[in-house]
């Protein structure tokens, strides 16, 4: 019996069809490897360098929402800054509370706005939020890297001080973000209490005393030092919010002083304090990247 045209070339179309489709399946799949240099369609970029045989700086890092402690220390953080409105607000109420906190820095609005936190940083901790806020789980290794060490440069010629720790911004984490905090030595430090400023907006009272009442030892809690205009709610209570974290005898420290205070615990460094690889100072790591 034989076969029409019709049918032969309806064959072959079926067949082209077929293979396009298992070739385009293939591509799917190569690009889908754990060494993949970019983020997947928007997805989150992978922990491991794309060359498969470099390892990272550090054989690890630490990611922080709280620490375990015993005392009731508390480290009050603020992201985004500096900022001319918020900024020298925060840091006169802070003087005045003789109260540290760590500040979470953008590079860009360091460059800009020196002026503001010049000289005004002794008690508290500078730390790496990105030159630009952008968001770290949709960033490759070689872009965040390029990022992150130009941060790092920018705050240590302003401030005179290395970061140590690294919060991403929103609080996303990818593969690649892991992988360059250990290049650099980082912390990776996010958060367990945040001020819920929209929420209390029409009571501020309210939330300083819901902060009070939240916090526990070991607590860090995130603020921010520029934004929406309903973060004022926190700023303008700040001294309320101290005064009550105070009465309920807690004592504010920095992030790193937190971290300090878990490897000085009856469990030992081992259990709840962060290495001493992971605490260095991020200089060897400001080369190119691997």
């Amino acid at each position: 019996m034989g076969i029409s045209r019709r049918t032969l070339l309806g064959g072959l179309a079926a067949f082209a069809g077929g293979a396009l489709t298992a070739v385009a399946g293939d591509k799917a799949a190569q690009a889908i490897t754990a060494d993949s240099p970019l983020p997947l369609a928007g997805g989150y970029a992978p922990g491991t360098h794309s060359d498969r045989r470099t390892p990272p700086r550090h054989s690890h890092t630490s990611v922080r929402w709280s620490v375990d402690v015993s005392q009731k220390l508390v480290a009050l953080t603020f992201d985004d800054g500096p900022m001319p409105r918020w900024t020298p607000q925060v840091l006169d109420m802070l003087d005045e509370l003789k109260a540290p906190a760590t500040f979470f820095l953008v590079g860009e609005r360091v460059r800009a706005n020196a002026r503001l936190i010049h000289g005004r940083l002794g008690r508290h901790e500078v730390a790496n939020h990105t030159w630009s806020h952008l968001d770290m789980a949709k960033r490759d290794f070689g872009d965040l890297h390029r990022d992150l060490l130009r941060t790092h440069v920018q705050i240590r010629t302003v401030t005179g001080r290395e970061p140590t720790l690294l919060r991403p911004p929103y609080g996303h984490l990818g593969g690649s973000t892991v992988l360059a905090a250990a290049e650099f030595g980082y912390t990776v430090v996010l958060w367990s209490l945040q001020m819920l400023e929209s929420v209390y907006v029409h009571h501020p009272a309210g939330l300083a005393d819901y902060i009070a009442g939240a916090a526990r030892p070991g607590t860090i809690l995130l603020a921010h030092d520029t934004g929406p205009e309903d973060r004022l709610v926190a700023i303008r209570n700040l001294p309320r919010m101290i005064t009550g974290l105070r009465q309920q005898g807690f004592e504010l420290v920095t992030v790193s002083d937190l971290l300090g205070a878990a490897s000085e615990s009856p469990a030992g460094p081992s259990a709840t304090g962060p290495s001493a690889e992971g605490e260095s100072a991020a200089g060897h790591a400001l080369g190119a990247p691997h």
